[in-house]
């Protein structure tokens, strides 16, 4: 590429960040926010979990014998701003003939089959497909020539297998970040297999520039690997053609550590019927959150920060716990759907909305 060629693609970048700042620095100064507000009870859920027959077991609490509904009941409510009603339909009508991403983890699968929950309960006749090829599953509705796909990419750096040292993390390399180039709209998402240890640690040896560390403190090695992602964004996406999302952090209702979001009292989800009251959460911030909004903060490309951590974390009983798949188990990191995910996917929607200028502020 010619430095004319690169220094119009760095100001068309730099135009096109400061346009969304102003974007979204317009609807702070009316003091809308859509995530910043409270739990109240709603109407119910947006769909029949009955109905999303490619469902995962694990996710579908009232299957697995959850006896308390008012977990279904709760509706996000922003302080300063309407939240816009989800319109499958409209949603499905943007991204007409166009192909969507979820990079991530198992809960980037809990986002994503939400939104494919969703969107079928808006055309229920359509004759939708579902398959999994690997690690990479597909969505697709016919009617609109719109998929919807999840890559499961739990680290988004490299992970690659070495003959003698075994796995080994490359937090400076994304090779298999190729196959995001062909996609309409990318929605990003890691941190909770940063922190597996033991027999769950994911893999064997770290490698950063050109050195190999048997492991290194997880909230670095997390920052690492996400600037390594976010140098990939800024040299490979072109906002005009893809609009990217960064999923905040999904908080874990475990006994209380630097890395959960544990309930106030020090116990875990197990139990829990009601959110947690008010619109703040009342404990430390996630130093996980920090890292992603200080590397999202030094990019050239747009990102948009799909901020769900504190409204998630008012959600201590929102999770499996034991009617997730393992019924002896007490899942507190996953979400039930219908849930929690809906919710980020309404905001996720909103954002696109806000892109016209129709967020109302109250």
């Amino acid at each position: 590429m010619s430095h004319i060629a690169t220094f119009l693609v760095i100001t068309l970048k730099l135009v096109f960040l400061t346009f969304t700042w102003l974007q979204l620095s317009s609807s702070r100064d009316v003091g809308c926010d859509l995530f910043q507000g409270s739990w109240i009870p709603g109407a119910g859920p947006i769909y029949d979990i009955s109905m999303c027959h490619f469902m995962t077991k694990q996710f579908d609490c009232a299957g697995n014998g959850r006896p308390d509904k008012l977990y279904l009941n709760y509706t996000w409510k922003p302080s300063n701003c309407k939240l816009p009603k989800f319109n499958g339909v409209d949603f499905l009508r943007r991204f007409q003939g166009k192909k969507i991403l979820f990079v991530g983890d198992s809960l980037t699968l809990n986002h994503w089959e939400s939104l494919a929950c969703m969107l079928h309960a808006s055309v229920p006749q359509s004759n939708y497909t579902i398959k999994r090829t690997g690690g990479i599953s597909k969505f697709y509705m016919p009617e609109y020539r719109m998929s919807l796909m999840l890559s499961r990419n739990a680290l988004l750096v490299d992970l690659v297998v070495d003959e003698k040292r075994g796995r080994i993390l490359k937090l400076d390399s994304i090779k298999n970040g190729e196959f995001w180039k062909e996609f309409d709209m990318l929605v990003f998402n890691s941190w909770h297999w940063w922190v597996h240890e033991g027999r769950k640690t994911p893999w064997d040896h770290i490698e950063f520039g050109g050195k190999v560390h048997k492991d290194m403190d997880r909230l670095k090695a997390y920052e690492l690997g996400l600037r390594t992602w976010s140098k990939w964004v800024d040299s490979n996406i072109n906002p005009f053609q893809t609009r990217v999302f960064f999923q905040g952090i999904s908080p874990t209702h475990n006994n209380a550590t630097e890395w959960n979001a544990a309930s106030p009292n020090g116990t875990t989800c197990h139990g829990e019927t009601e959110p947690i009251h008010g619109s703040v959460y009342p404990g430390p911030e996630l130093p996980a959150a920090a890292v992603v909004r200080r590397v999202l903060s030094n990019m050239t490309t747009a990102v948009q920060l799909l901020d769900t951590t504190t409204l998630s974390a008012l959600r201590k009983d929102g999770h499996p716990s034991a009617y997730g798949i393992y019924r002896r188990g007490n899942d507190c990191s996953h979400w039930c759907l219908a849930g929690v995910p809906d919710t980020w996917n309404q905001l996720l929607y909103a954002t696109l909305v806000a892109d016209g200028n129709q967020l109302v502020p109250k």
